[in-house]
């Protein structure tokens, strides 16, 4: 997997200790729940080129990404996650290029010790939702290997200069004091039709000059509830916003528009209308508690949840009774929140929702429960670089994946 598919899957393990146990009955009904097909668990479901992706593997790499509560369909992202394996696998093999027992090992250890505990105890805790230890043992040799590949292609040429470093520590303390005016673009991408909305919103974001032409694309081509009026966003503080899209804004002038920002199911344009200073702002760090219920995609579910809820806790009493994954309440630093929720509870006070509708079927139901604020240590010039270095490198490595997949003969049984 990619470095930063691999960072994120890593910090949603903190805090994972006790959700294990408390994912193990929605585990065993995900297994029961299967339809007949399905359980005939060494049937192939996937060709890769020449290698098999079996019904086994799909299963339990869904269940791992459920204990790990990674966004979007677990059977769906788990298929999607397996076919890449299988190429940065076969790329791996065609470079030449092996990992040792011991890398293996200390993978698993550095892994499993974002949710304290060591690699043992966490193949433990795994085996009693019905993780087989090898599934977690070939998610960490397919990360290992990806990055020595990536290693192997982009050797020498990922330069972090002293200009890099200085713009990445102005983007990193001046958003604490500072507020922005943008308009959004959000190009729904449900599973299969990525890379059509990808090349949808290269070609919007090649073509867009003026704001008048954002908001006529925004009304055309938008899935944001914002799209009626053109995509306009209320004025945000740069710290509410997850850091790589307040990074991208502040990176633009006024009227300009950025590149295509990939989140789960969607890619997004945003517009840079104005910049501001924050006069309430501090040097501050910010997370935020937030709940994630999963209801029926229905006008009539969604109106339930607004006319019975002002706080997070009410969604406790409309939650009873159903499997313990319907409802989510979690606090992270905005940092580790993915992209597409993050931006959504920018825009968002405490008590207020948004909802949007999941590649399951469902839908997601966002409140915002508080958001707090911290004291901020400022980062190191050599943290800067490191982070800015893979930052670089994430980019390109997404682009060797895309160029593996159109090279791949991939197709169902």
């Amino acid at each position: 997997m990619a470095m930063q598919d691999f960072g994120q899957m890593a910090q949603r393990m903190r805090g994972m200790r006790g959700g294990l146990r408390a994912l193990a009955l929605a585990a065993a009904v995900t297994l029961a729940g299967l339809p007949a097909a399905a359980q005939n668990l060494f049937a192939p479901r996937l060709y890769v080129n020449d290698q098999v992706i079996t019904e086994y593997e799909v299963i339990q790499r869904a269940l791992f990404l459920k204990v790990l509560r990674a966004p979007g369909d677990p059977m769906e992202e788990a298929l999607k996650a397996l076919t890449e394996d299988r190429l940065r696998m076969a790329e791996a093999k065609r470079l030449g290029l092996t990992v040792t027992e011991e890398q293996v090992t200390q993978g698993m250890e550095e892994f499993a010790a974002r949710a304290n505990l060591t690699a043992e105890q966490l193949v433990a805790e795994l085996q009693k939702v019905g993780i087989a230890p090898q599934t977690y043992r070939d998610f960490v040799v397919a990360g290992l290997l990806w990055r020595e590949a990536i290693r192997a292609r982009y050797a020498g040429q990922v330069s972090v200069s002293e200009s890099d470093i200085d713009k990445a520590m102005q983007t990193m303390t001046r958003p604490r004091a500072l507020k922005v005016l943008a308009s959004e673009l959000v190009i729904a991408a449900p599973p299969g039709q990525e890379d059509s909305a990808m090349a949808l919103a290269n070609r919007l974001y090649a073509s867009i000059d003026t704001e008048a032409e954002f908001a006529a694309a925004a009304r055309a081509h938008s899935a944001a509830p914002t799209a009626g009026n053109g995509g306009r966003l209320d004025w945000l503080p740069l710290s509410n916003l997850p850091p790589t899209i307040a990074g991208q804004l502040l990176g633009l002038g006024e009227g300009q528009v950025s590149k295509p920002v990939a989140v789960p199911n969607a890619v997004v344009l945003f517009l840079l209308r104005d910049v501001a200073e924050d006069e309430t702002a501090e040097p501050i760090g910010v997370s935020v508690e937030y709940a994630r219920y999963y209801i029926p995609d229905n006008p009539a579910a969604v109106a339930e949840v607004v006319a019975n809820t002002d706080k997070c806790m009410d969604l406790y009493g409309l939650a009873k009774g159903q499997p313990a994954e319907t409802l989510v309440i979690e606090s992270k630093p905005m940092s580790e929140i993915p992209q597409d929720i993050g931006l959504e509870l920018a825009k968002l006070d405490p008590g207020e929702i948004a909802t949007t509708r999941t590649a399951a079927g469902q839908r997601m139901v966002l409140m915002l429960c508080s958001r707090n604020v911290e004291a901020d240590t400022p980062p190191t010039r050599d943290q800067i670089r490191e982070q800015v270095q893979n930052q670089k490198i994430d980019g390109l490595a997404q682009g060797y994946m895309a160029e593996l997949k159109a090279n791949a003969l991939i197709r169902e049984p």
